[in-house]
């Protein structure tokens, strides 16, 4: 969960979120490097007095000016490529839920099981109760078992939407007419938020989305729990 004035990103709640904070920490110092090395030689010609006759003419600063941007780029392209392919992985998925964004809520569906399905609203900011948070909270909440992994196939009924969970690492568009699919382990229990992440509509700031991770059994005595009241 986010608090206010943070400047990094929300506490990971999935090994693929793991590894993005650590490539951005990669990165980030490759950046600070580099911007150093940059702000030193322009501080440096600017304040000396002393010339160089042949550095006009040197084959060796361009060398290095040519492989050392290669060498840095080779850096930062072969982590990124690991993780992409991370996220791609799918081994078996535990549970399978399929999420249609509609103007302006979500409908969760779970395709493992027979008949189970609802839709999820945000909660009126009349209607909260203590302790709950405005434009994040939803009536139904997606709940997953943790650990375990889960497939997401995302779609949309009439515009484009963006099913997105920072702590997660998840952002996948919802598209009309496309089915796209998303894969994820979720490492802890507890609840995570998100928002729609693609202008929508008028209330596109209102159609928030709740993952609530709890343990397997937890999760079944859910399952039955709705099954029962449906």
């Amino acid at each position: 969960m986010a608090y206010p004035s943070q400047l990094g990103f929300q506490d990971a709640a999935s090994p693929i979120m793991e590894e993005l904070i650590h490539f951005h920490d990669h990165a980030f110092m490759v950046v600070i490097l580099i911007s150093t090395f940059v702000l030193y030689i322009l501080t440096m010609m600017i304040s000396t007095k002393l010339t160089n006759k042949f550095i006009t003419d040197s084959q060796v600063i361009e060398m290095i000016w040519t492989i050392l941007p290669a060498v840095i780029l080779i850096l930062i392209a072969l982590p990124s490529l690991r993780i992409l392919y991370l996220m791609d992985e799918i081994n078996n998925p535990y549970l399978t839920i399929k999420t249609i964004g509609h103007q302006w809520y979500w409908t969760y569906e779970y395709t493992d099981y027979e008949d189970l399905g609802f839709d999820s609203y945000m909660i009126p900011s009349q209607d909260l109760t203590p302790g709950e948070f405005r434009l994040l909270e939803a009536d139904h909440r997606m709940v997953i078992p943790m650990e375990s992994p889960i497939r997401v196939l995302v779609t949309a009924e009439d515009v484009l939407h963006s099913w997105t969970i920072p702590a997660l690492g998840i952002k996948m568009d919802a598209v009309p007419g496309r089915l796209n699919q998303a894969t994820f382990i979720s490492s802890r229990p507890g609840v995570f938020y998100g928002q729609c992440s693609e202008i929508c509509g008028a209330n596109h700031s209102f159609m928030p989305t709740v993952v609530e991770s709890v343990s397997t059994q937890l999760f079944e005595d859910w399952f039955f729990l709705t099954n029962s009241e449906m």
